[in-house]
């Protein structure tokens, strides 16, 4: 098993409460890995404007880097600021790690003609080749992100311990919306793309569990012919790239997810109000349905976060917190410490059928169930 914590709040806060949220849950992962995403950035020392890309990763050497800085201003970017993280060399577990990544960029002024979705894929396209480079010379170059307002960060160690490391107590970087995953490592070697969260065009997710469908899921996505369905060093990355589809190609609310991954039985669709259309979504996306027990946790490019279980729900998670401030985690003991003043009575635990829905203003949790009707069409 891995453990979650989440953290959404109207007010940016440093990522570093939410690494004691994963601390109090340490005896769930084994410090293979921590992964942490960032969105509605703010900077101590720069006002980031909150639509210029941001490049996260790691160049592991001197070459890596000046490969980089060439590719980037070969295909148009500029630097506008390049986050230098406080790091504490010392605590760091891996010894090839010349420099993390945290860069904003202006995009390049050949896309200035472009539509929001040809930008998109230019993006998304510039960090698949970033990340193909890196693999074409021995893994010396790593590319998380590359999108407007989110920052990632994946290193090898305890949660506090990668905090420490990078100085992220300093208080230099904060956001409104901040994930961590702290790893139980089920492959055969350590690799940070296979650390949650993952990320694709502005849609995030990390999951607590195990996905026995991931081949016939893995096989389904990567035949559809769309770049950004690859990776899969982790079979929990399929949940990032179902939400992507469902959402940004299919066009449909985020309540739909559930329906995709965990669709309802005949009996329960003749008796729901869209019983035919869940009926067709039920047949066209067939195999995407997964197989757990999961606990998935998400994330949409205008900062509204959820909680889905899988039909098993063997992976607990509670959520919990206060008008403008929300926190998720595997363990109550993980959202004490991320909000420990707040009404608990009020925590809810979802069930199989539940989808837990924090819109972008924080004011309420929004508790969906499969059962319930829903709009059709993604609001504007």
């Amino acid at each position: 098993m891995c453990r979650l914590a989440m953290k959404t709040a109207s007010e940016a806060f440093s990522p570093f409460s939410v690494l004691t949220g994963m601390e109090a849950m340490q005896e769930g992962y084994d410090g293979s890995g921590l992964g942490l995403l960032l969105r509605g950035l703010e900077f101590a020392d720069y006002k980031y404007n909150g639509t210029d890309p941001i490049l996260s990763g790691i160049a592991h050497s001197e070459k890596a880097l000046k490969r980089l800085n060439h590719i980037m201003e070969e295909q148009g970017f500029s630097l506008k600021y390049d986050h230098e993280f406080e790091v504490r060399p010392e605590l760091v577990e891996a010894d090839d790690r010349h420099q993390y990544l945290l860069r904003v960029y202006r995009q390049p002024k050949a896309w200035d003609s472009l539509t929001t979705d040809q930008v998109e894929h230019e993006l998304m396209m510039c960090r698949l080749g970033l990340r193909s480079n890196g693999e074409e010379h021995d893994g010396d170059l790593t590319a998380f992100s590359l999108w407007p307002d989110v920052a990632m960060i994946k290193e090898v160690g305890w949660p506090l311990g990668v905090g420490n490391a990078l100085g992220l107590d300093s208080g230099r970087i904060k956001s409104r919306v901040c994930f961590a995953q702290g790893r139980q490592n089920t492959n055969y070697g350590i690799n940070l793309y296979a650390c949650h969260p993952f990320f694709l065009q502005g849609v995030a997710t990390m999951t607590n569990g195990e996905n026995t469908a991931f081949v016939p899921i893995k096989d389904w996505l990567s035949g559809k012919g769309f770049p950004g369905y690859m990776g899969y060093q982790s079979d929990s990355e399929v949940f990032a790239h179902i939400l992507h589809y469902v959402t940004k190609k299919l066009g449909l609310p985020l309540q739909a997810y559930k329906h995709v991954i965990t669709p309802l039985a005949n009996k329960d669709l003749a008796n729901h109000p869209q019983g035919d259309f869940l009926l067709g979504l039920r047949q066209v996306c067939r195999r995407l349905i997964i197989d757990g027990p999961n606990a998935i946790i998400g994330s949409l490019p205008d900062e509204t976060c959820m909680l889905a279980m899988d039909a098993k729900k063997l992976r607990p998670a509670t959520v919990g917190g206060n008008p403008g401030e929300w926190a998720v985690a595997s363990e109550m003991c993980g959202v004490d410490a991320m909000i420990p003043d707040r009404d608990r009575s009020k925590d809810f635990q979802p069930m199989r059928q539940h989808t837990v829905i924090i819109p972008p203003d924080r004011q309420e949790l929004e508790i969906w169930s499969q059962f319930d009707q829903f709009p059709l069409t993604q609001a504007a």
